[in-house]
């Protein structure tokens, strides 16, 4: 048994089309989602402009790309910000993102229970800074490729760069779920809806330390989560990007396993990378040594990670699902006190570490009393 992928014999599935001036340069970072038996990809793009934008492409089988539209599926407002004006200008005078400067990054797409709306968080650059965006679409819209997105409204506060945050795909407690830091350890804010009528700032907090027990390996820097966390009978299955601490400009991809409950609580993670930098596409790019997984998809007990390549393609690597986690459960690290196995199944859940984001101010219990016809309130503004 072995949790490492099988890179895709197609990659790069999907490569950067110099006809399309907003996706000339970079094609990269997707996300994915399974839909009618169809994968559906919405991945960044960066064009002559510099500017960050999402590109829908679609596949039956997950490996051939049979279908790419040549205009942006996605744009997030610029603010002012747009290309040629002074505001832009100044974005320009600081660190690229990506290679980019403003729009939409590294997007993170979700459909939680079988609701009609699909979710996506991605990262935003505007005149306002860099942070997480949360907007969302109808199912029907986004399968007939009309794409009437909601306003997007920012959950991190403004000020500070803020990037990886994921959307669970159930609800846990009743309530929507944002996993937004596993360093140095793992955050989850809860919301009775994602409506947001008042402005919403989750506090999160990361330092790339991994988690006290993890110790000092491969991954001696945490970038941030990957994809959406995917529901298994083991646990949420959350896989992340890191660094060791000697070969910083290497992004590899790691796994690990959360309760299905108390989902602030790891449980076992791989004590090597899922996934590595060796190949030539991988190691060829605007970004060299960069494998950054951001789509997961299960199909027919195959599990397909979605990933950027060197910040220029994107590509896919599979492996079967159930071997992947036999191999986690029984050869990866037990999590917290290394406790034998048997140990960590047969515990029962401690008090719940999952925070409603509303609990976290005082000030906003009062505006959080549960309203008519609906269990709880709205998320503290």
């Amino acid at each position: 048994m072995t949790w490492a992928f099988t890179k895709a014999k197609e990659n790069p599935l999907i490569a950067p089309r110099g006809e399309n001036y907003w996706e000339s340069s970079q094609t990269f970072n997707p996300g994915a989602i399974l839909l009618e038996g169809r994968v559906h990809l919405l991945y960044r793009a960066i064009g002559v402009d510099g500017v960050s934008r999402l590109g829908y492409a679609s596949s039956k089988d997950g490996l051939h790309i049979d279908e790419r539209p040549p205009n942006p599926a996605y744009e997030h407002p610029l603010h002012g910000g747009e290309p040629g004006s002074i505001q832009y200008a100044e974005l320009m005078q600081l660190i690229a993102s990506g290679g980019g400067f403003g729009g939409a990054e590294d997007p993170r797409i979700v459909r939680v229970g079988g609701e009609p709306n699909l979710y996506m968080t991605y990262t935003a650059w505007d005149v306002k800074g860099i942070g997480v965006a949360l907007t969302s679409i109808a199912v029907e819209d986004f399968l007939s490729r009309t794409w009437r997105w909601k306003e997007p409204v920012m959950l991190s506060p403004r000020g500070s760069i803020h990037k990886n945050w994921v959307l669970f795909p159930e609800k846990i407690d009743g309530r929507y779920a944002i996993l937004h830091s596993i360093s140095p350890s793992v955050q989850v804010s809860l919301f009775d809806d994602l409506e947001f009528r008042k402005p919403v700032v989750i506090e999160s907090y990361h330092n790339g330390v991994p988690p006290r027990s993890w110790g000092r390996g491969w991954e001696a820097y945490i970038r941030g989560v990957g994809p959406p966390p995917l529901k298994t009978e083991y646990g949420w299955l959350v896989f992340y990007h890191a660094h060791s601490k000697d070969d910083f400009a290497r992004y590899k991809v790691g796994a690990l396993l959360l309760d299905l409950e108390e989902p602030t609580r790891i449980l076992y993670w791989a004590k090597e990378p899922v996934l590595e930098p060796s190949s030539p596409y991988e190691n060829q790019g605007f970004k060299p040594g960069v494998v950054y997984a951001t789509g997961a998809v299960v199909k027919d007990g195959i599990l397909t990670l979605y990933y950027g390549a060197a910040d220029s393609y994107v590509c896919a690597a599979y492996a079967d699902l159930k071997e992947f986690l036999e191999a986690l459960t029984e050869r990866g690290r037990v999590a917290e006190v290394l406790a034998p196995a048997a140990a960590v199944e047969k515990a029962k859940p401690r008090r719940r570490r999952v925070k409603r984001e509303e609990e976290r101010r005082p000030e906003a219990k009062a505006e959080a009393r549960p309203s008519r016809g609906r269990r709880g309130g709205r998320a503290s503004p």
